[in-house]
């Protein structure tokens, strides 16, 4: 069972790279499979150290990139906007459609909002940035359960 819950948190965090997995969820899921099947005390510490982890990453992950979105001016309808045409984008083009969907959503809604093409896609990048640091956030929350649970495999064989 170890072996199956280290491909489902492998999975999961391939899946925080492409849209189209869970990414946290496999990882958190791995780890509670592991933890039920070994049912040793330590196991239940990791799952709950690997559950708070996990809580804390998601909300960090849009806390901190929203905020700095704001600051940039970039509104909200304008992340609203990015986010609806990037699901469209995910349907009408799978996996690479929801970046593609994301980065057109947020320039022609900045475009319409501002009429300048530079503030438009300066908008647009600040959108990229704050999403590359969500995923970057999700991703180092992801490897540092994992890494958790596989230095706690190591000591307890």
């Amino acid at each position: 069972m170890t072996l199956v819950a280290g491909a489902m948190m492998l999975v999961g965090l391939v899946g925080i790279a492409v849209p189209l997995l869970p990414g946290l969820l496999l990882v958190w899921a791995g780890v509670a499979l592991w933890a039920t099947e070994a049912r040793i005390t330590l196991g239940w510490v990791v799952l709950g150290c690997a559950t708070l982890l996990i809580a804390v990453g998601s909300l960090v992950k849009y806390l901190v990139p929203g905020r700095r979105l704001r600051r940039a001016g970039v509104r909200t309808t304008t992340t609203l906007a990015g986010v609806v045409l990037g699901v469209v984008g995910f349907f009408v083009l799978p996996v690479v459609g929801l970046p593609l969907g994301f980065v057109l959503g947020v320039y022609l809604a900045e475009s319409a909002r501002q009429r300048s093409h530079p503030i438009a896609w300066g908008s647009t990048k600040q959108a990229l940035r704050a999403i590359a640091l969500s995923v970057g956030i999700e991703l180092l929350t992801g490897l540092v359960v994992a890494a958790g649970w596989g230095v706690t495999v190591f000591v307890t064989r």
